[in-house]
Formats: C-alpha cells, sequence, structure tokens
C-alpha cells in the first residue's frame, strides 16, 4: 500500500505525520518503528497521524519512535497544527484538535510558506512530587526532572536510561529532563525520551516540565521562561495556582517547519 506523507521538525525535534482521513493506513506498531528508523526508514522521533473528529476540528493520535502510542508530544503537536494549516484544515490560524491526553488550541504565527512559529496550549498540570533527587510531574506525559549545575557534564544517556528503566520509581516509565538554570528567565535542557529511548534534539513537553520545575524550587519565580535545548528555542509561559498547587493556562511556544513529503510503500518496509 502506498500511502503519502510529511516530514515536520520543531527545534530538531522531527515528525512522520500521515493524514488518514481518506486512505486505509492502519498503525501496526512494527511498520511504525520501521518508519521511524535512521538507517532503514524515513527516520524520525515520532510518527502524528490526523483523522476527523465529530467535535473538533480533527484529531492527533502520537506514536513514539518504538511504535509503541504516546499520549501528547508537545513539539510534534505544534507540528501536527502547522500541518493542519497546510492541509487546509485551520485557514484562519487557530486549531482546536484532540489528542489523547485531552483537547488541545494550537495557533500559528509568523507563517511563511514551509515555516511558521506555533503557539500551543497545554493541559492543566495538577501536581508537582518530590522524587528523590528530582521532580515527578505529568505535563501531557510523565515527566522526571533533575536540577543540575553544569548540564554539558550530565551524561544524558547513560543516567536517562537508567533511570527511565527504574520501574519502582516510575512504573509507567518517564521521559528524563535534566535542566541547568543558566540565569533569570533562561533554562538549559536535555532530554532523554521514553519510547525513543534516546536523547532528543528537543522535548516540548519536557520544556513545560523545566519551566514549572523551576518556577516551584526557585525563589525568584518567572511565569514566562526561555528553554534552551540542543535543537534551538521553546518558550513556556503559565499561571500558577499556589494555593491549590496546579498551573493551567499553559503555552509553549516555537518553531515547526515542513521538511519535505513523500510516498512510502508498506510492502517495502
Amino acid at each position: 500500500m502506498v500511502t503519502g506523507f510529511s516530514k515536520y521538525e520543531g527545534a530538531g525535534n522531527d515528525f512522520i505525520i500521515v493524514d488518514v482521513r481518506n486512505n486505509g493506513f492502519q498503525p501496526e506498531a512494527a511498520l511504525l518503528a520501521r518508519l521511524c528508523d535512521r538507517h532503514f526508514g524515513i527516520g524520525a522521533d515520532g510518527v502524528m497521524l490526523l483523522a476527523e473528529d465529530a467535535r473538533y476540528d480533527c484529531s492527533m493520535r502520537y506514536y513514539n519512535a518504538d511504535g509503541s502510542e504516546g499520549e501528547m508530544c508537545g513539539n510534534g503537536a505544534r507540528c501536527f497544527a502547522l500541518f493542519a494549516m497546510h492541509r487546509g484544515i485551520c485557514t484562519r490560524g487557530k486549531i482546536k484538535f484532540r489528542a489523547r491526553d485531552g483537547v488541545h488550541t494550537a495557533w500559528v504565527r509568523q507563517l511563511s510558506g514551509h515555516c511558521g512559529e506555533v503557539v500551543l496550549g497545554m493541559t492543566d498540570v495538577e501536581r508537582i512530587d518530590a522524587n528523590g533527587a528530582g521532580w515527578l510531574l505529568n505535563t501531557g506525559v510523565p515527566h522526571y526532572v533533575e536540577l543540575v549545575d553544569d548540564l554539558d557534564a550530565v551524561d544524558v544517556v547513560g543516567r536517562g536510561r537508567a533511570l527511565r528503566r527504574d520501574t519502582t520509581r516510575f512504573p509507567e516509565g518517564a521521559n528524563i529532563d535534566f535542566v541547568e538554570i543558566a540565569g533569570g528567565e533562561v533554562l538549559r535542557l536535555r532530554t532523554y525520551e521514553r519510547g525513543v529511548e534516546d536523547e532528543t534534539l528537543a522535548c516540548g513537553t519536557g520544556a513545560v516540565a523545566a519551566a514549572l520545575v523551576a518556577w516551584f524550587v526557585r525563589e525568584d519565580k518567572f511565569t514566562e521562561v526561555c528553554v534552551q535545548v540542543p535543537g534551538g528555542e521553546l518558550r513556556v509561559a503559565f499561571e500558577p495556582e499556589p494555593e491549590s498547587g496546579r498551573f493551567v493556562n499553559i503555552r509553549l511556544t516555537g518553531p515547526a517547519r515542513r521538511v519535505f513529503e513523500g510516498t512510502f510503500d508498506t510492502d517495502n518496509l
């Protein structure tokens, strides 16, 4: 079966996106993993499917690079919003779509051909819990955040893999974030991602987790921060509710870009 696809990236996080509204593409785990393979497939950190939705503009299903279905991907959802605009779904720059973790609204700004800046509304975060030397929270997917003094000295893959596989602390698994407070409103972040099982160039839900934990532990509070990742920069803004411990009106902003389009033959994977 020959299927059309698009390749997008946001701050170096790259994704294969397929519009399944008018085709019979079936997201089998082994096939998705093969598509994401950087040697034998197209290569990506994940796959997203755009489908119809009775109540919203469309729905998004996200799959990790190993073929497992994920709840949410912040950078992926920003790329998904730009893809939807390119497909003519959100002609006015605003889209509302359903994902596994809930309903999201995104705004595409500064659109210029293949590129755009996308603001993504995230789901509320209910709590932050201490966990060993770090903090555990759910920003759409579970994240463990550890603050470090020197990010460049951290063995992200080695330590990240060990923590990721600690089922006693993380029964459902977790993305592992190492965060350096660079000063003022600037954070530096590196992430070992569950489902990719490696460090990625960016992680949108990880950037949100880093920003919320930094606010939670610091005396100087910033509700808008710049998060520097290996693939570029993301911005996070939010509103804390100190009395309840919740964080609401969370927005993740950053670049998205269509890299190329093509087709793949499922019989050749």
